[in-house]
């Protein structure tokens, strides 16, 4: 019953109470004429002559689809869903790396905690996320991109708010597990969504999907900047609870900093699932439904992106057929039948055919070793900050948090930067990658020759722009290299994969940082250059390739 509901609620036109397609300006008899249909189809059966050789029934529905969205062209429906996965992008910093992180010294103060064990709050997000990444990568595959797409925001705004209730260590971080668990399922379902609407011509736009990234960032640092420092206890007190009261200690009530800020961002992620639930009505991805053999409604969809976008398209039934032939039936029901449920054969066929079977392997490398290298940096930036090099002394506050949000600031190009080299020749997705992964790690290297603030905001400041290129590039070529009927479960366990490697980050980092300061940003910098090296093993290079 709740799957049929789900069915008839697709059929819907977008906005519930118009018989049109949303747009009250559009008349169907405005949209261009079309060919006659035999002629049409002659034509497309020419130019698709050699990408149907040898496809099965899915391949060729595939591309087929890729054809008919090429030819809508990118327009409105295309540039709204940019906007609403990029808050995706958006609240994972924003809630999961930076709101933590920014919180970490008033938790340990309000609830006198030491440093070490307040550090397990970051573990315990990241068992969260680990958990949200398979389970939503899982479920966008059997249940469809459309409820995972809306239900990860919501749980990550809803849970982010609740955290700044928590009265205890405990409670607080068991709620940012449930944060996480939502903030997993974001990027690899956002990703894999929006590929799926966009012409081939315009892939380009899905690495520039990363620029929300460093806006997070950014955000999350001025919102920090504005509340922790005006209502935070000094960092030398003890909560009074654990000196009986004695003065002078921290009451919670003065230490509500921490607080304010996980607020405002919960509930500017609650505002966002609002944007995404019910001001845009989100259709089912076509690829979906033809991995579930629903050829019809994945026409449907289509059809109704060139409504809304103000065109009509050549695509209906019976083009479908004419050009992908009905004497595949069975395996695209093989198909649908091996992919609809949770099983290994979901993983199996992420190793189907060498050069897939080695990207696999490849790409959840560079997820793990991705994984370690940017929190052991980036999750404990503030406090190479703060160091200035001379042996006892600190850089103030607001010196500190100066030069964070310069760097911040420094890696929004990056997102940019990836997107015009992706589609350049001399380049492409692989050539960018790695490219920019060598300079992120030999930055990283740069950071540690001096503890001078310039020098190391500098430092910094490279690292940020080069590894805002490299995750979008790395973000953009897994959904793409995956086929669709599993590109949900092969980007959610890589994006697994990235969480357990964080997982282990902070206490890496707390034992190693006792034998030297500078060996986690060493570390860091080490794997960064594995990364490298699997990325230029990578076989396959999607730079013009149609996503299947």
């Amino acid at each position: 019953m709740r799957a049929s509901q789900e069915d008839e609620e697709a059929r819907q036109p977008l906005n519930g109470d118009r018989d049109d397609y949303g747009d009250a300006n559009f008349e169907e008899d405005d949209a261009p004429l079309l060919p006659d249909s035999d002629v049409l189809v002659e034509q497309l059966r020419n130019e698709l002559e050699h990408d149907l050789m040898g496809a099965d029934l899915y391949e060729r529905q595939s591309k087929i689809i890729n054809r008919a969205i090429q030819d809508i062209g990118m327009g409105k429906y295309q540039w709204e869903l940019f906007i609403l996965c990029g808050f995706g992008w958006f609240a994972d910093n924003l809630t999961f790396f930076q709101g933590l992180s920014l919180s970490l010294p008033s938790l340990q103060t309000e609830f006198g905690l030491s440093e070490t064990s307040v550090r397990y709050t970051t573990m315990i997000l990241y068992v969260g996320m680990g958990f949200g990444s398979v389970a939503w990568g899982f479920l966008s595959d059997t249940l469809g991109r459309r409820i995972t797409f809306n239900t990860t925001l919501f749980i990550t705004g809803f849970f982010g708010v609740l955290i700044s209730f928590g009265p205890t260590w405990a409670t607080t971080a068991l709620l940012f597990a449930l944060m996480g668990f939502g903030v997993g399922g974001n990027l690899p379902v956002d990703g894999a969504l929006f590929l799926e609407f966009l012409p081939m011509a315009d892939n380009k736009l899905l690495t520039l999907l990363s620029a929300w990234w460093p806006f997070g960032q950014l955000t999350a640092a001025i919102i920090a900047w504005y509340f922790i420092p005006r209502y935070s206890c000094a960092a030398n007190l003890s909560p009074c609870f654990a000196t009986g009261g004695q003065q002078p200690c921290c009451e919670s009530k003065d230490n509500r900093g921490w607080r304010y800020f996980i607020a405002v961002l919960g509930l500017f992620t609650l505002f966002m699932f609002v944007c995404r639930f019910f001001l845009f009505n989100l259709l089912e991805s076509p690829k979906y439904l033809l991995s579930r053999n629903r050829q019809s409604e994945a026409i449907e969809v289509v059809q109704r992106i060139a409504r809304y976008n103000g065109g009509k398209t050549w695509l209906d039934e019976k083009t479908l057929h004419q050009l992908a032939g009905e004497d595949s039936a069975l395996p695209g029901l093989n198909m649908s039948k091996k992919t609809g449920k949770f099983s290994v054969d979901k993983v199996g066929a992420l190793f189907d055919g060498w050069k897939l079977g080695i990207t696999t392997a490849l790409i959840w490398v560079i997820w793990l070793t991705v994984g370690w290298a940017y929190p052991l940096f980036n999750a404990f930036l503030p406090q190479y900050l703060e160091h200035n090099g001379k042996a006892g002394d600190l850089n103030p506050t607001d010196v500190v948090y100066t030069n964070f949000l310069i760097t911040a600031v420094a890696g929004v190009p990056g997102s940019f930067i990836a997107a015009y080299t992706v589609d350049q020749p001399r380049f492409g997705r692989k050539g960018t990658m790695a490219i920019s992964t060598l300079v992120t790690g030999f930055s990283l290297f740069l950071f540690t020759l001096s503890g001078y603030p310039p020098w190391q905001t500098f430092a910094a400041c490279i690292q940020s722009l080069f590894s805002n290129v490299m995750y979008g590039v790395i973000y953009a070529y897994t959904p793409e290299v995956f086929p669709a009927p599993v590109r949900g479960t092969g980007s959610g366990i890589a994006s697994l994969l990235n969480r357990l490697a964080g997982l282990s980050a902070p206490m890496i980092a707390a034992q190693t940082g006792k034998i030297n300061p500078s060996a986690p940003i060493l570390a860091a910098g080490g794997l960064y250059l594995v990364s490298f090296v699997a990325m230029c093993l990578l076989p396959i290079e999607t730079r013009g390739m149609q996503s299947l």
